[in-house]
């Protein structure tokens, strides 16, 4: 900050006060600043501390230093800014952290110019000030009124970004605590959760994340009680209570960027299983197992993650339940695998299952004849049924490599 004058106003105008003046001005400073000082305390409340005796000095730290200031740089217009812009750096920083906005500052500021220059304006013809020069130090103290407010300013939001990076260390390292396994207590959970500003709710669901790639290193924007951290090597989200109103439809407009995979509502002590289900959504929605065009709810594909939890066993099972299809030839197995899942979904309606795969369902019937055949009583047994939608579901969708025994069309059953 030093000569910031220089840099913001090259024309100096305390330069056009005569340096006398200062002579003048400075056996005034002492009783002027108790008078400044005493108006601020009335005039504004906030700064009006009697048991505070830190922040009197302050104050007084501050307004005294002004004005010293003021009077050396009618003397010396070069003279160093550092020292008095240090105080009102510092005093801009306490604002902050003590979550006043710079409005009372700014007003602090221009109460103290009031009072200077209403005392030099009364006494002005005592000390035998001209008018011009009155108008020089009136120009004077706007300039020098700005330069203080700047410093203020640059101290306030330096504390501002560091409360903010304080608390999203917070944040996140709440984030960390709630998704241990095992899980952390809930006492250091409520500890940190205050100190992050961070009301704890009753249920949550965990939300983990795959950049798209249209928008490199987008940050999603998030509803602010929202835990998140997507700077890690599995960005993530911790959501409040999911299930509220309009909050879907927020996180899918906050999300579009992201494929992105959210496990079931649970209590937030069992936030972990809620991540553990997220993190086996997403990487089948990166296969293209599970749609990714907008937030994959957990809760809506449970059938198929608890298919997909264990493939090679469902490969196993695939390679029992579906052996009468390697007597087929392979372009109309596949036909006939996706007729047999549509059937098992449906109740084997004929109908419903032609609308589903865009054929007649003269077509479905036919195809439905030659399913009999393959698979006898099998077909509509209920255990088996349920196997077999299980196994065709791993075998038909994306991405998946089908057991080398059931495209062998060499093989028998």
């Amino acid at each position: 900050m030093t000569m910031a004058i220089e840099e913001h106003s090259p024309l100096k105008p305390w330069a056009g006060v005569p340096g006398e003046l200062s002579d003048i001005f400075r056996p005034h400073l002492a009783e002027l600043a108790d008078e400044m000082i005493e108006e601020i305390l009335a005039g504004i409340p906030e700064y009006d501390r009697p048991q505070d005796e830190e922040y009197a000095r302050l104050v007084r730290l501050a307004v005294e230093g002004a004005l010293r200031q003021f009077v050396d740089l009618i003397v010396d217009p070069n003279a160093s800014w550092e020292p008095v812009a240090a105080v009102y750096r510092e005093i801009g920083w306490a604002e902050a952290r003590e979550g006043r906005n710079l409005d009372v500052l700014q007003g602090t500021l221009r109460l103290g110019a009031r009072v200077a220059w209403r005392r030099l304006a009364a006494e002005s013809e005592q000390m035998n000030v001209s008018r011009r020069h009155l108008a020089s130090i009136a120009e004077a103290i706007f300039a020098f009124l700005d330069e203080i407010a700047r410093a203020a300013t640059e101290g306030y939001t330096k504390a501002r970004e560091q409360e903010a990076g304080e608390l999203e260390h917070r944040r996140r390292r709440l984030l960390d605590l709630l998704l241990a396994e095992p899980p952390a207590s809930q006492q250091a959970i409520a500890d940190l959760a205050r100190l992050a500003q961070w009301r704890v709710p009753r249920t949550v669901a965990a939300v983990v994340l795959y950049e798209r790639g249209q928008h490199p290193f987008s940050h999603p924007s998030l509803p602010p009680d929202v835990l998140a951290d997507v700077n890690r090597r599995e960005p993530c989200l911790l959501v409040p209570d999911p299930e509220g109103p309009g909050r879907g439809r927020l996180l899918d407009s906050s999300l579009r960027n992201w494929v992105a995979a959210m496990g079931p509502t649970v209590r937030t002590e069992d936030a972990s299983k809620s991540l553990r289900w997220a993190r086996e959504a997403l990487p089948l929605a990166r296969r293209g197992i599970l749609p990714s065009d907008q937030l994959i709810r957990c809760s809506e594909h449970m059938p198929t993650l608890v298919v997909f939890k264990d493939e090679e066993l469902v490969r196993a099972v695939a390679d029992l339940r579906l052996a009468p299809l390697r007597t087929v030839r392979p372009r109309h197995r596949e036909r006939l695998a996706r007729t047999l899942l549509a059937c098992l979904q449906s109740g084997f309606n004929a109908t419903e299952v032609a609308t589903r795969l865009h054929v007649h369902p003269q077509t479905v019937r036919y195809r439905l004849h030659q399913l009999e055949e393959l698979f006898g009583e099998r077909l509509y047994d209920p255990e088996s049924r349920l196997e077999m939608e299980m196994v065709l579901t791993v075998w038909l969708s994306p991405a998946v490599d089908r057991p080398a025994e059931l495209d062998d069309p060499r093989r028998t059953a």
